[in-house]
């Protein structure tokens, strides 16, 4: 049976995917993966997460559209040249990310204003946990 996997496993592949350099293939991701979380996930796994899927198809685009510079720089310009493009890289996908966010909240915005939800009912606090209750 295939793994889930965990937010953090979900993180570190996204995180993977923003340094990524060179041919981008679903089995080139998975095996990338082996040493970060300690397991390669098949295609349909990796590709069941929405936030691997995107950031995959972005990784995709990037390299079509932005083909790697054969720089010759001393090393240390290298490591920070390499440093800059995987932060520009995160930073887009986050903006990507935070933009959907932002769509779902104002359909879940307008949902709760068909249903007559107010500010208040939306904003209430969470229920707290009774931890010492193991009784249904």
């Amino acid at each position: 049976m295939a793994k889930h996997l965990a937010d953090r496993d979900i993180e570190r592949v996204v995180e993977i995917l923003d340094g990524w350099k060179g041919k981008l293939t679903w089995e080139a991701l998975s095996a990338a993966c082996m040493p970060v979380i300690h397991t390669a996930p098949a295609r349909q796994t990796l590709a069941r997460s929405v936030r691997i899927k995107d950031a995959f198809k972005a990784v995709k685009r990037r390299l079509r559209d932005e083909p790697e510079p054969a720089l010759k720089a001393a090393p240390s310009m290298r490591v920070a040249m390499e440093r800059i493009a995987r932060l520009t890289n995160e930073n887009e996908r986050l903006k990507a990310e935070n933009s959907r966010l932002l769509e779902q909240f104002v359909v879940w915005q307008y949902n709760a204003h068909i249903r007559g939800l107010t500010d208040t009912d939306l904003g209430k606090a969470l229920p707290g946990i009774d931890r010492g209750n193991t009784e249904g």
